[in-house]
């Protein structure tokens, strides 16, 4: 079945003590065009999330926004200068003398007070792990996204399943309708003949002629064959899988073109409001096309 190009999806997951939040959204466009935000901490994601992305997606503007809390996986590493607290401790022991007899102990908390004696540093993330766990609660986000697409896919194939019963049934109407023309032609032919030429005898072979030369002027058999080799077609990409949104649109162009040659072609007033009935399903087809993937 069909899938719309419009859909929304959202997951959210605590892995490896991080809170990771995606959101994934989508609207109509010719080409993919994804675009990913995320914090900038987590840059290094960003390839690997627009891949997962162009692997399930084959065309729309597709936005990705991504939140990670990972306050409660940060691990702090202390580290003592020795080379510095042992200098401010020889420093502290001269100072100590200089000032006579006095009772003075250097104590641990007294040295870590001094500048740069203890570093604090975040311990390096694994970039690959990471970014594996931000694909997969993206995979959760798209599986949701899959499911609002079909939905909406599956209510765009019902409504362009009901066009085509009616663009066929237009169809069969002209095909029903242009023999009746060639005949009316024929007789109005030969009634304009006869007044003209009132008792002159009327050749029925010259009449059975211009009747032939005008029946194959207006035949529209051709076209009549090819819509409904394309409204076939066109009802067999409903229930594909794949994406099919650029096939029938290229289609709809081409049943619009026989409808124009039709209308073209046929100076009767009835086939005349048939082809622009028919058009005008045409048009709302192809409005609804252009949200299908």
């Amino acid at each position: 079945m069909i899938k719309s190009m419009t859909g929304y999806g959202r997951a959210r997951e605590l892995l490896n003590k991080r809170d990771i939040t995606v959101e994934v959204r989508s609207v109509n466009n010719r080409y993919l065009d994804c675009t990913v935000k995320l914090p900038r901490m987590y840059a290094f994601a960003e390839d690997a999330v627009k891949q997962r992305v162009q692997q399930a997606v084959s065309r729309g503007k597709v936005d990705v926004f991504i939140t990670v809390d990972a306050s409660a996986a940060d691990v702090a590493q202390v580290t003592v200068n020795r080379e510095l607290a042992a200098q401010y401790a020889a420093a502290m022991g001269e100072l100590a003398e200089l000032c006579g007899p006095i009772a003075w102990k250097l104590t641990p908390e007294v040295l870590a007070r001094f500048p740069d004696v203890l570093t604090v540093t975040k311990a390096d993330e694994d970039l690959e792990s990471v970014s594996a766990d931000i694909c997969a609660v993206l995979d959760e986000a798209l599986a949701a996204y899959h499911t609002m697409r079909a939905v909406e896919g599956k209510r765009l194939a019902e409504d362009i399943a009901g066009r085509l019963d009616h663009i066929e049934a237009y169809t069969g109407q002209v095909e029903a309708r242009s023999p009746e023309t060639v005949a009316e032609y024929r007789a109005k032919l030969t009634a304009r003949m006869q007044e003209v030429l009132q008792s002159t005898t009327i050749d029925d072979q010259r009449i059975l002629a211009e009747a032939a030369i005008y029946a194959d002027k207006v035949a529209v058999d051709e076209e009549t064959v090819r819509l409904r080799s394309h409204v076939a077609q066109l009802r067999g990409m409903l229930e594909s899988d794949e994406p099919m949104g650029r096939k029938m649109d290229f289609l709809i162009q081409e049943v619009n073109r026989e409808s124009n040659t039709i209308g073209s072609k046929c100076g009767d007033v009835s086939i005349a409001q048939v082809v622009v009935n028919l058009k005008a399903e045409v048009e709302k087809m192809r409005e609804q096309v252009q949200n299908v993937e």
